[in-house]
């Protein structure tokens, strides 16, 4: 059993082949396996191209996209923390108050 080996060319234009032909089939399986019928390739092994090839068109705008979620979680727990800091605060001084026997403000 020979290893086929595939140039990079062939590799792009069957992952755009692909990409192009995934809306006439009703799964991306499907479009994976009649694709790979046609070049003679595995549908692992097209699979792998695609991911590969979608982790390497887009890495920034997914990058910046959690980046941006992680910040807007970050401020969420930020503001819940001071929220918490604030009746803690506000705690220590009422019980201060009542084991000196003062009345609470």
């Amino acid at each position: 059993m020979s290893k086929n080996t595939y140039t990079p060319e062939i590799k792009e234009r069957t992952v755009r082949m692909l990409i192009e032909a995934s809306n006439d089939y009703p799964s991306a399986w499907a479009a994976t396996q009649a694709i790979t019928s046609k070049i003679g390739c595995s549908p692992e092994t097209l699979r792998s191209w695609h991911k590969k090839y979608i982790t390497q068109s887009i890495p920034e705008a997914v990058h910046a996209q959690s980046q941006e979620q992680r910040i807007k979680q970050l401020e969420r727990d930020n503001k819940e923390l001071q929220q918490a800091n604030e009746i803690l605060r506000k705690a220590a001084a009422f019980f201060a108050q009542a084991e000196l026997g003062r009345p609470f403000k």
